[in-house]
């Protein structure tokens, strides 16, 4: 009983301490937003669907044509009709096995959360963006776009002529969206919201020291 009552304490000083030093942590803003500039030129969008958060950016430029990496051709819709690509990455047996909460078994969780899992890329293909509480718009700089272009792209695990890999899966969310092979491990201290962070941060933008929560990126937008 003694050793069991340890465990439940261990259990709460660690949910303490995690919870906490996300709460501290994600409020340390390390790139508050400039003021407008002619180098700010570029549109992009954070967005969360409440848990997890995306980069939107648009669908092609002067930088980067999305499409020649990610074929609007891989979506079930195959809607050529699009003007921004979001792209997420995460635990790829959450994403593929878990649309919605409902769906989330032990086991994922289990596999998620010590990291000993693929991960994937999610990308989804919209027409247009409207900003809302989940939805932050944002002005950045080429030099900005290019650091978050390559980011994403280093995050891609290639095949063996370099082509972005594909999964073959029908755990679509919709007509507009396709998974792929990633690198990287999630786990609890790096979760796709700690992705988004790092992206942001690596481009200069605003985004806290650390954090694995939607709430710890949209809060500095």
């Amino acid at each position: 009983m003694l050793s069991l009552a340890y465990i439940i304490l261990g259990l709460i000083l660690f949910a303490g301490l995690y919870f906490g030093a996300d709460a501290v942590l994600s409020r340390i803003k390390l790139h508050p937003k400039s003021e407008a500039s002619k180098e700010q030129e570029i549109t992009v969008y954070v967005l969360s669907n409440g848990v997890h958060t995306d980069i939107v950016l648009p669908i092609r430029n002067a930088w980067q044509d999305w499409t020649q990496v990610f074929p609007i051709a891989n979506t079930k819709g195959k809607n050529a009709n699009q003007q921004y690509m979001a792209v997420g990455w995460g635990d790829k047996g959450f994403y593929l096995n878990t649309p919605e909460w409902k769906d989330l078994t032990l086991k994922t969780a289990l596999i998620a959360g010590f990291g000993i899992g693929e991960t994937a890329l999610h990308i989804t293909y919209y027409s247009q963006m409207q900003e809302n509480e989940l939805c932050f718009r944002t002005s950045i700089s080429s030099k900005q776009y290019q650091i978050l272009r390559d980011y994403i792209l280093n995050a891609l695990d290639k095949d063996a002529e370099g082509n972005p890999i594909l999964i073959e899966t029908n755990a679509q969310y919709g007509l507009d969206d396709a998974f792929y092979e990633a690198k990287g491990a999630y786990n609890l201290f790096f979760s796709c919201n700690t992705w988004t962070n790092r992206a942001l941060k690596k481009a200069n933008m605003p985004s806290g020291v650390w954090t694995v929560f939607d709430k710890g990126v949209l809060r500095h937008y």
